[in-house]
């Protein structure tokens, strides 16, 4: 069995040897630059850490851990474009160097790459590992659409938001551990409960990111802070101090959210203000917390050596210990 750190390695090393270039240049080079831009690799180390839990044969996972990695970043480059973002990993992103209509057909390509790297293996699991591809393909989009959605209503749940961010994050999650699992045969029970983990793990480590956002340093976080204020979106902090705030607060953040006439720092730093009134930071922590302990309950109850739950138990603290 291997440790967490010789997996990070595996799965940073695994992407970087990589080569996605090819002809046209204008198609190939996008995604080169868009799969080189570093990250942490979360999605094929946790490919890399299931199949290891189950079988200790990684090998056998790499092209599931391609697979999803491509997807991941598939998923980006489109919600780049439509969020507008000018950074990703503190570097351009894929629409700002090469336009908007070169980035969109090079990701049309990825998604397509992601499920060519499925066909490398057997007939007895192509069609489960295809299947959780697709369906984690299809409900990640469905997220994206309730994400686009929320922007313009003025009635967005907490429950909703939830729902929005298992399906923007916690699905693609949960898909990396399935891939890898499924190499390894995994059973259906365990399956089930890595899906929990997952999908609790990929809310907390929203929540994380929401709370970042607001008060991470640019340099740290690798893009642009503020973001989610400016664009108005309706992150767990805004849904929370709507639910708490008093009268007055509320109605500030309801104009705030709904007019453009406001310039972008004075808007975040009256947002910010009214966070901090309500020490929305505080509670956004709990609310991570409580998924990130949901997350845990579920791989206790997976039926395997105790020791082979490790990597993962590490790999979800140091998630949340993040500060980028």
């Amino acid at each position: 069995m291997y440790t967490l750190q010789q997996l990070e390695k595996e799965a940073i090393a695994l992407i970087e040897q990589e080569s996605f270039l090819n002809e046209p240049s204008t198609l190939y080079d996008p995604i080169e630059y868009g799969m080189k831009q570093g990250g942490k690799k979360i999605r094929p180390l946790l490919t890399l850490i299931a199949a290891d839990m189950f079988s200790s044969d990684v090998n056998k996972a790499k092209s599931a851990a391609i697979a999803v990695e491509i997807l991941h970043n598939f998923t980006l480059l489109h919600d780049d474009i439509m969020d507008q973002s000018p950074l990703r990993r503190g570097k351009e992103t894929v629409y700002k160097k090469f336009n908007s209509n070169k980035a969109i057909l090079s990701g049309d390509t990825m998604f397509a790459l992601a499920f060519k790297h499925l066909l490398n293996y057997e007939n007895e699991i192509v069609k489960d590992l295809i299947e959780i591809l697709t369906q984690s393909s299809i409900e990640v989009c469905e997220g994206q659409a309730f994400d686009m959605e929320f922007e313009t209503r003025n009635d967005v749940k907490i429950e909703e938001y939830i729902k929005m961010i298992r399906l923007k994050t916690g699905v693609l999650l949960s898909c990396a551990l399935r891939l890898g699992a499924t190499t390894a045969h995994c059973t259906k029970e365990n399956l089930s409960l890595l899906d929990e983990f997952a999908q609790n793990i990929g809310i907390a480590f929203q929540i994380q990111d929401d709370i970042l956002d607001c008060w991470s340093d640019l340099e740290v976080f690798g893009k642009i802070t503020g973001k989610d204020i400016v664009d108005n979106k309706k992150t767990f902090l805004y849904l929370k101090a709507l639910e708490i705030g008093s009268e007055r607060q509320q109605n500030i953040l309801k104009e705030l959210y709904s007019s453009k006439n406001f310039e972008s720092t004075q808007k975040e730093q009256v947002v910010k203000s009214i966070y901090e009134e309500l020490k929305i930071k505080e509670l956004a922590q709990k609310e991570m917390q409580y998924y990130h302990n949901l997350a845990l309950e579920s791989l206790e109850k997976i039926k395997i050596d105790n020791e082979r739950k490790e990597n993962l138990r590490l790999l979800a603290k140091k998630l949340m210990k993040r500060n980028k």
